[in-house]
């Protein structure tokens, strides 16, 4: 685990994160910057580049937890839908694989791959997307 890898830094909680998804195999937290108040980003335990880096058993772990989340966005946010997407390498923010789920409504101005960027107003108004967030995936887990 590189010691300069921000997203390690949050897995082993260095660095301070809202989670959403807390699983033995994956963390699910919010974006700092998101396109979409709720925009959680799903990162493996373990540190990988990029896709192609990923040992394939954890592929099913980590899909499911990509799915878990695109399904809890609705239930959790009363949006329409999803947008799910990774990068490797190019567009990479930080190279430690990881996947966006962005909560989604017809008419929210998102076109193609620009994403324009916000802010939560406070750490209270992301604490509450992410613990609605959260209550949707355990919700929908049981």
């Amino acid at each position: 685990m590189p010691d300069d890898c921000l997203f390690c830094r949050i897995v082993d909680g260095a660095v301070p994160s809202f989670t959403v998804l807390d699983e033995p195999l994956v963390l699910g937290f919010l974006d700092t910057r998101p396109v979409f108040k709720g925009h959680v980003l799903l990162v493996p335990r373990i540190h990988v580049d990029t896709l192609p880096d990923l040992p394939r058993e954890l592929l099913p772990t980590l899909m499911g937890a990509v799915q878990r989340t695109a399904a809890a966005m609705p239930v959790g946010l009363g949006s329409q839908g999803s947008f799910v997407a990774a990068n490797n390498v190019v567009s990479q923010s930080v190279p430690h694989l990881h996947w966006h789920v962005v909560p989604r409504t017809k008419g929210d101005g998102l076109r193609g791959f620009f994403w324009p960027r916000t802010r939560y107003d406070s750490d209270a108004e992301a604490q509450e997307y992410a613990a609605r967030l959260a209550a949707a995936i355990e919700a929908s887990a049981g």
